[in-house]
This record gives structure tokens, C-alpha cells and sequence, in this order.
């Protein structure tokens, strides 16, 4: 549970950190980019409009640009879309959709994600592994996109 908390404790204060406020002209390039599908572009208006940084805060739009950026494979949006699960911002709570969301981003690589998904393992019965190892498997099928580059 150590890992789990640690990243949690670093995502809640994710904003006290993530740099500069980005300029009006930042704000347009990410923007353009991100609409034409640039994975690390969503993921940054993503934490821009979650936390205000140049935008107003929006929890809707942040999500739709991290979903955005998480279903084309970008693994730190995957990782944290899985702990918005987790903690349910933006989002209903679910253990299942988080674990979902750290399984794929552990399977691309994000080893924040390899740490805390043990973790959750312990706040989920067998059948909630389970499901969330075969909601996974469904999502990566369904979708190859989501195995990054």
C-alpha cells in the first residue's frame, strides 16, 4: 500500500509542481496539436484544464483530454486516468476501471502503474481482479492503439 499512497499523495499535489503557467501562444500550439492527435498534447491540456494552469479549471474537459491521450496509448495518461478512478474525480469511484487503466499503462511501460496495481489488488476481491484483468484484455483487443508506440 506504501506505493499507492506515495502516488497518490503525488498526483493530489501535482499542481503545486507542473512548472509555468503556459503562455496564451502554448495554449494555442497544444491545443492545435492535441486536435490533430498529438497523445502528449491532450495529456498536457489535459493537466492544464485540471488544474487551471492558462485555462479555467474543468474537470469535464480534462477528462476528455485525458481519455483522449489514454486511449491512443499515451501510459501516463492511462496511469492517470486509472488513479482518477481510483479516487473518483471526474468520475464515479470504481477499483475495477481503475485497475482496468494501471494494467494497461503497466503493460506500456509505466512503472508507477506496475507498483500501485499490487496495491489495489489488496482493496479488490479475486472477482474484481478478475474482471478488471478481462476488461483489459477486451479494451486492448478492441482497441490496439492503446499499446502506445
Amino acid at each position: 500500500m506504501k506505493a499507492l499512497l506515495t502516488i497518490i499523495l503525488l498526483l493530489a499535489f501535482g499542481a503545486c509542481v507542473w512548472g509555468d503557467t503556459p503562455t496564451p501562444e502554448q495554449i494555442a500550439e497544444w491545443k492545435e496539436a492535441a486536435e490533430n492527435g498529438n497523445v502528449d498534447a491532450q495529456y498536457n491540456l489535459s493537466v492544464m484544464y485540471e488544474y487551471g494552469r492558462g485555462v479555467p479549471e474543468d474537470d469535464k474537459e480534462a477528462l476528455k483530454w485525458l481519455m483522449k491521450s489514454a486511449e491512443q496509448g499515451n501510459p501516463l495518461a492511462q496511469f492517470k486516468l486509472g488513479y482518477w478512478y481510483y479516487v473518483g474525480q471526474g468520475v464515479p469511484k470504481d477499483f475495477k476501471e481503475s485497475a482496468k487503466w494501471w494494467l494497461i499503462a503497466a503493460a506500456n511501460g509505466d512503472e508507477d502503474a506496475k507498483e500501485v496495481k499490487a496495491d489495489l489488488a489488496e482493496l479488490m476481491t479475486k472477482e474484481q481482479i478478475a474482471k478488471a484483468q478481462d476488461l483489459s484484455r477486451e479494451m486492448l483487443k478492441a482497441n490496439p492503439k492503446l499499446m502506445g508506440d
